[in-house]
């Protein structure tokens, strides 16, 4: 005849005696190195705790650097990178200090993509009232990230701003609308993220060349090694262009 067992208020029909100690997963046993239990007690050895460690909850960060290039409206943002022997912590996006630095832009969507060596996808923009401003960063491998100026009243127009992005150096570029932009993988691979301020549309994409003479940009890859999309390949030149006013 079954029994049933009550232990501390709970009922376990079916068994005969306490119910029996829960079976670990070997990989959860704890392991005790010999060499503290040889001639000693069985205890296991203390634990081992980084001397050096940064409480990131409870830490003063101060703001992001935020440096304007040589063209207006286009900023280069240097996070505070926060590291020890366990890693490292960042703020990547601060709404409110970015718009205190660069004024108000409204984000409604965050795109990925993952690329290999030579790949250059760009220069791609948005005509007319779906232009997209951009805040574009690399969580692996580097790039060469370029930003266009097509502002016809601009006094940059048709100047380009370059700078390397990478998981190490954790730079952000903010592009305005306004600009055409691409970027150069320059590592194996490399995971490219970014910040749009106005959702795709593919009536309004349009594509620069990314060897158009009057651009004259230096990409540090030759172009037989380049691997461009079809739609890129076909882009126009800067001349041709839909420019902003």
């Amino acid at each position: 005849m079954l029994k049933v067992y009550q232990h501390q208020g709970r009922r376990f029909p079916h068994i005969v005696g306490p119910p029996p100690a829960p079976r670990w997963p070997a990989s959860c046993v704890p392991k005790v190195n010999p060499s503290y239990t040889k001639g000693r007690s069985r205890s296991p050895p203390p634990l081992h705790i980084p001397k050096k460690t940064v409480n990131f909850a409870g830490t003063n960060i101060d703001d992001m650097n935020y440096i304007q290039t040589e063209i207006d409206g286009v900023w280069v943002i240097e996070p505070k990178v926060f590291s020890d022997a366990r890693g490292y912590f960042m703020e990547a996006f601060k709404e409110e200090e970015f718009r205190r630095e660069i004024g108000p832009v409204h984000f409604v969507q965050d795109n990925e993509s993952k690329s290999t060596f030579g790949v250059l996808r760009g220069l791609h923009y948005q005509r007319g009232a779906m232009s997209q401003a951009k805040l574009v960063r690399v969580l692996q491998g580097r790039v060469l990230d370029v930003a266009v100026d097509l502002r016809r009243q601009s006094p940059t127009f048709g100047k380009h701003v370059s700078v390397e992005l990478s998981a190490d150096n954790k730079r952000q570029l903010f592009i305005p609308r306004g600009f055409a932009h691409g970027f150069l993988v320059l590592s194996d691979e490399a995971v490219f993220t970014y910040k749009v301020d106005n959702v795709y549309a593919p009536q309004a994409e349009a594509s620069i060349r990314f060897d158009d003479p009057d651009l004259g940009i230096d990409w540090p890859v030759a172009p037989e090694q380049m691997l461009l999309s079809d739609k890129d390949l076909r882009g126009t030149s800067f001349k041709n262009a839909e420019y902003f006013d």
